[in-house]
């Protein structure tokens, strides 16, 4: 089993801790992780991607090649990284419009909504992407990522990260018909 995952946006919205926090659940579990990260010169505001490999085995190259799963919270990390994806999953923030030249498989779910509205932070929208990614993929399970979370969230913001990864949790839940749904067209297309 290997796992390639690709989250991607701006600068500032904590997707390189999102990595961080993923690859270390998976650690956890007793799978091999890796995580890589890259962003622009600007740091806050401008692109960033963090990619997580997670494996049963050796991991023999750290890049995520054709990512099972691409996470894009801004319209620019849509454009740029939705083109290229082969067979997997993107998931989308509901706040970016669906581009009609990507074709890949797609689900789009209030990220950034549930964090500012329903947890009142929206600094934490990357651990609502991190519980989504975790729910929809099964890389590792809700307990695991909760323990990551603890390890690697500033001190006394714990339960305010442990919400917002239950809240992204729970949106997988609810993305799982769409989810199901598009795999199986996507088997049927082929």
């Amino acid at each position: 089993m290997r796992v390639e995952f690709r989250l991607s946006g701006s600068g500032g919205q904590g997707l390189l801790l999102a990595g961080i926090v993923l690859a270390e659940a998976a650690i956890l579990e007793g799978k091999n992780a890796v995580q890589t990260q890259s962003y622009g010169p600007e740091a806050r505001g401008g692109s960033s991607k963090a990619e997580v490999v997670v494996s049963d085995e050796d991991i023999d190259y750290p890049k995520a090649t054709d990512p099972d799963y691409l996470l894009a919270l801004t319209s620019e990390s849509y454009k740029t990284y939705g083109k290229l994806m082969g067979a997997g999953l993107v998931i989308l923030d509901s706040s970016v419009t669906l581009d009609p030249e990507i074709k890949a498989r797609t689900v789009s779910l209030p990220i950034l909504k549930t964090a500012a509205e329903d947890i009142g932070k929206k600094v934490v929208a990357n651990i609502v992407a991190l519980g989504v990614l975790g729910g929809i993929s099964g890389a590792a399970t809700a307990q695991s990522l909760e323990a990551a979370v603890k390890n690697r969230v500033p001190k006394g913001t714990e339960e305010l990260n442990l919400k917002a990864l239950r809240a992204g949790l729970d949106l997988a839940k609810t993305a799982m018909p769409q989810v199901d749904w598009t795999m199986k067209r996507s088997k049927n297309e082929r």
